[in-house]
């Protein structure tokens, strides 16, 4: 007994059990993998870094080409400045802020409402709506564009903040992935609350909803970012300068003033700072949104 006691336990085997559950060594593999990442992180992130810089500088240091990150002026905000001083930027910003916002509601909306009566519900035509949703996915929003516009300016929504909203309120995509989650969730809690009395609407509100915090925070920042960058359509429904949302306000300015390298970096990183912070705020809502595939790693 003393001899397989000193033969089970030894160093290596001790080092094994005190591994935790699921812990990997880190190999060769998992330090290629990591490496790679680190190259595509870093290839992402030098665009933006040089924009930043650019916007940093004076025009003249940012026209001249010279590839240092620092011209020789030194760093300085006279781009932002002047970006900040032309046009009704704030405006354009409080613009961008609602019309966003705005979107991102309707669509929440809009599509948890389809996702769960194509999860749950039996009527007829389900199936073929279904496949015409999906189908929706690959058409191109710019095939839309010309449609879309005739009918806001038969409505009279040109030049308005609906005009700008609701032809961005329709997301199929989104549609196919909250339909999929709700797919996950468990029918027996459903169940257990219409024994109970709650009607359908009762059951979406108060348990599938609530269940489904991660993926519809997830869709609600995609929606967002989609609305808030989007530069085509306000720029082909909206004229008037006090409506106009950020990308294309700030667009305005630099096309009166020409091309200037440094203002339009500054103009870059204006339009994408409040992007940054809305991540940085919910960046564990999305990764968990996404990552969720079921409930308990089902």
């Amino acid at each position: 007994m003393t001899t397989v006691t000193q033969t089970l336990v030894t160093p290596s085997t001790a080092r094994r059990v005190e591994r935790k559950p699921g812990a990997r060594r880190f190999g060769p593999l998992r330090i290629v993998a990591f490496a790679v990442l680190l190259l595509l992180a870093i290839g992402w992130l030098l665009p933006f870094l040089w924009a930043v810089a650019t916007a940093f500088k004076t025009e003249t240091d940012a026209a001249s080409g010279d590839p240092s990150w620092i011209g020789p002026s030194g760093p300085t905000t006279d781009a932002f400045t002047a970006i900040l001083s032309q046009g009704n930027v704030w405006v354009w910003a409080v613009n961008s802020l609602w019309t966003s916002a705005a979107v991102t509601a309707i669509t929440l909306a809009i599509s948890a409402m389809a996702a769960y009566a194509f999860s749950r519900l039996d009527f007829t035509g389900r199936r073929w709506l279904y496949v015409a949703v999906i189908a929706a996915i690959v058409v191109p929003p710019q095939a839309l564009i010309i449609p879309l516009f005739y009918e806001m300016l038969a409505f009279n929504m040109i030049d308005t903040h609906w005009g700008l909203i609701l032809p961005q309120v329709v997301a199929p995509a989104m549609v196919f992935i909250l339909k999929q989650f709700f797919d996950a969730v468990p029918i027996e809690l459903e169940d257990a609350a219409r024994v109970d009395g709650a009607s359908r609407f009762r059951v979406f509100w108060s348990i599938v909803l609530p269940l489904s915090r991660p993926i519809l925070a997830s869709v609600a920042i995609f929606v967002f970012i989609g609305a808030w960058n989007n530069f085509l359509w306000p720029f082909l429904v909206i004229n008037d300068t006090t409506l106009m949302t950020l990308p294309v306000g700030l667009q305005t300015v630099i096309s009166a003033y020409g091309v200037q390298y440094a203002q339009v970096m500054a103009q870059a990183v204006l339009a994408a700072l409040p992007l940054i912070i809305v991540f940085l705020i919910f960046q564990k809502q999305i990764v968990k949104g996404v990552a969720t595939t079921g409930f308990g790693g089902q």
